[in-house]
């Protein structure tokens, strides 16, 4: 009876050193813990090469950094072309010299039919009392007299046919573009103006009836 007890006692003592042995082997040989790194526990190896870097060399693909737009320079306007004695232009120039001019009637010989026409009725008118058929700033296209801005910016355009001409005249008053045409007919050897036209206003001085 005491030598089962003590074959039996010797047995356990076997299998509890087994368990703890395979305990020591899972932990030397198993995977780490799911806590661990993959270095912790793990035996060096130092029979296998070190990994080479075989990628290519990583490009700046992201945009130029924007550099700043130079900035804009004003428009400078070409001189004014010089204006031959006799023209249709020296014809025109003093009516920007001038504000009102071509509501005086000294200026009448300037002009001819329609406009002649239209110009004298706006004199009856006027002598009447009845008022005023015209405005009195219609070469500058009735914006407000700058002449300092209309001396800088006036710019003309002159072409003739024949016995017939159109002047444009174009001008910047207070940022606002003003163009008009003028036409004249040629009489009795001098240039005479037949109407005013707005480019810009659309109107023309033919159209206005002064009765």
């Amino acid at each position: 009876m005491l030598r089962h007890l003590v074959l039996a006692l010797s047995s356990l003592s076997m299998l509890a050193a087994g368990l703890n042995g395979g305990a020591c082997a899972q932990g030397l040989f198993g995977a780490p813990p799911p806590s661990a790194s993959s270095g912790d526990n793990a035996p060096a190896d130092n029979t296998s090469p070190p990994a080479v870097d075989k990628s290519p060399p990583a490009v700046d693909t992201s945009p130029p950094a924007a550099t700043q737009a130079p900035e804009s320079k004003p428009v400078e306007l070409p001189p004014p072309a010089p204006v031959l004695p006799g023209s249709p232009t020296a014809v025109v120039k003093p009516f920007y010299e001038h504000l009102g001019l071509e509501l005086d009637p000294v200026q009448r010989k300037n002009f001819v039919d329609p406009a002649k026409t239209v110009l004298d009725k706006s004199d009856a008118l006027r002598a009447s009392g009845q008022g005023e058929c015209l405005d009195p700033n219609m070469a500058l296209d009735n914006a407000d007299y700058d002449k300092l801005a209309i001396d800088k910016s006036l710019r003309t355009i002159e072409a003739v046919n024949g016995d017939e001409a159109k002047v444009v005249v174009a001008f910047v008053v207070e940022g606002h573009q003003h163009r008009l045409e003028w036409k004249l007919k040629k009489v009795g050897g001098g240039w005479k103006i037949s109407d005013l036209l707005s480019v810009t206003g659309e109107w023309a001085l033919s159209q206005y009836q002064c009765e």
